[in-house]
């Protein structure tokens, strides 16, 4: 088989790699794989983030899955020609108390791993094998669109996360701020209107494909929150720009919850009130909170907010392709970028 494969902290090393076809062991389920999803974390692997396998050099990238199983071992839930989507995280081997109860996402150790960023080899390859436990089956209608499952799930935890902290308080909330217009963002804009929140989405990008998505889920695009005119109830934030954190709490209503997504992975420091938040927090009732990764029930909410979904706005976030034979191209951003795709059946075709 054909895998995409880089020495982590290498970009050099970034190549389309000929590996042995897995064999799936007990239980487990063999799979063609048709699609991976790019995102930062994967562009962060070349500079250094992530860990091989143990043993090995190489990394099997791509975290963000789409396959079609090919082979499933009876009771496992599983029949040939299922699409399926594949967790990213396994708990620590300990297992910490989180992870015991398959809260991963919340393990306490660090010792967990990731497919495609942390110990294991992902998804970016023409064959692979999974665990029925973390597949996730999705509705076969949605076809490609299925790629969209491991974002979709990160922003379906964020907004349990603010619906918990939310519950603390009487009024529901019922005004959502969304900062960043990629496709974390643009996935939480469709999560909230489901919802039937009145959703506002924050972005530099003032034409091309990101006004439109937001304006034709029938929420509200802006270029500046001085634009807002309404104190949100809820901020995801998607951007990890700390100026843009601090400069959107100072506009939440009383009660609100501010859940971030974003990473900011630098070391550019700000000067900040830190005594008029810490008041603003307090006397506001107001929460910060911190989300990352996903739980198994998390991806299956995805799955299902993904199958509600229109079918023509989910196409439009996928904006570039590219075959397995070219997939380094996806590790450079062009301008009208949101979701970057790389196409793994032509590979498989091909041997």
């Amino acid at each position: 088989m054909k895998a995409a494969t880089i020495t982590p902290g290498d970009p050099d090393s970034a190549r389309v790699a000929e590996r042995a076809a897995p064999v799936a062991g007990n239980g487990e389920l063999l799979v063609d794989g048709l699609l991976c999803g790019v995102c930062g974390t994967d562009v962060e692997i070349t500079r250094g983030y992530g860990r091989a396998p143990q043993g090995a050099d190489e990394l099997v990238l791509f975290h963000e899955s789409l396959g079609r199983v090919r082979e499933a071992p009876e009771g496992s839930g599983f029949t040939a020609g299922d699409l399926v989507a594949g967790v990213v995280r396994r708990p620590d081997p300990v297992p910490c108390p989180a992870c015991a109860h398959g809260q991963w996402d919340f393990c306490h150790n660090g010792r967990y791993a990731e497919r495609g960023i942390k110990d294991l080899d992902g998804y970016g390859s023409t064959t692979w094998t999974i665990e029925p436990g973390f597949a996730i089956k999705l509705d076969p209608e949605l076809g490609e669109l299925g790629v969209l499952t491991e974002p979709t799930s990160v922003v379906a935890k964020a907004w349990e996360q603010a619906d918990v902290v939310a519950g603390r308080a009487y009024t529901r909330p019922h005004t959502a701020l969304i900062t960043g217009a990629g496709p974390i963002g643009l996935l939480a804009a469709l999560l909230g209107r489901q919802r039937g929140m009145d959703v506002h989405v924050l972005d530099k990008v003032t034409t091309g494909r990101k006004p439109e998505l937001v304006r034709s889920l029938g929420a509200t695009y802006h270029t500046e929150l001085d634009q807002l005119g309404v104190a949100p109830d809820v901020v995801i934030e998607c951007t990890g720009v700390a100026e843009v954190v601090f400069d959107a709490l100072r506009r939440t209503g009383r009660n609100a919850v501010t859940v971030l997504t974003g990473i900011s992975g630098g070391k550019h420091t700000l000067q900040l009130p830190a005594g008029a938040i810490n008041d603003e927090l307090v006397l506001e009732n107001e929460a910060l909170v911190g989300s990352v990764n996903a739980a198994l029930h998390n991806y299956r909410q995805a799955g299902q907010a993904l199958a509600r979904a229109d079918r023509e706005w989910l196409r439009g976030l996928i904006t570039r392709r590219e075959p397995l034979s070219n997939w380094t191209a996806t590790l450079q951003q062009e301008s009208d970028d949101i979701k970057v795709v790389v196409e793994l059946q032509d590979a498989a075709n091909d041997g």
